[in-house]
């Protein structure tokens, strides 16, 4: 989560919202790292947890990554985990709650959806006051 936090921090300062995402293999190796970047590429999908799925997938030549785990400061939104549910990431940690826009604890909750065909073990409130803590700094400055 260290890690995903420096992404998030590295966001902010570009002007994205912090969010960072890292994934590591089955022995813990990360094999990729993003930080939100939807301001900087003018995409709306460019969010921290999709463009790395990307950079994952690409490295390792494939579009399934059933034995890598993702790391994720903020919940992920209804889009992002139905990708990590297409990728078929094995399993799912993230750092703060997202009550307005989450899709896993909150909203859609994807994973809890009888449609959903794969379903990630998920651990929430790894680092959770870290990753808080960076979006409460960074959204305090703008409002």
């Amino acid at each position: 989560m260290a890690a995903a936090l420096d992404e998030a921090r590295l966001a902010a300062s570009r002007g994205e919202v912090p969010v960072g995402a890292v994934i590591v293999d089955a022995e813990g190796r990360i094999i990729s790292r993003a930080g939100n970047r939807v301001i900087t590429d003018r995409d709306p999908t460019a969010h921290a947890e999709l463009l790395a799925i990307r950079a994952a997938a690409a490295a390792l030549g494939s579009e399934r990554l059933a034995n890598c785990d993702l790391y994720v400061t903020l919940e992920p939104c209804a889009m992002c985990a139905q990708a990590i549910a297409f990728a078929r990431l094995r399993r799912l940690y993230y750092g703060a709650e997202d009550p307005k826009g989450g899709g896993v604890a909150h909203g859609a909750r994807v994973f809890s959806q009888p449609t959903c065909h794969h379903r990630p073990e998920v651990y929430g409130g790894i680092g959770e006051r870290a990753a808080a803590a960076i979006l409460k700094d960074f959204f305090a400055v703008r409002r």
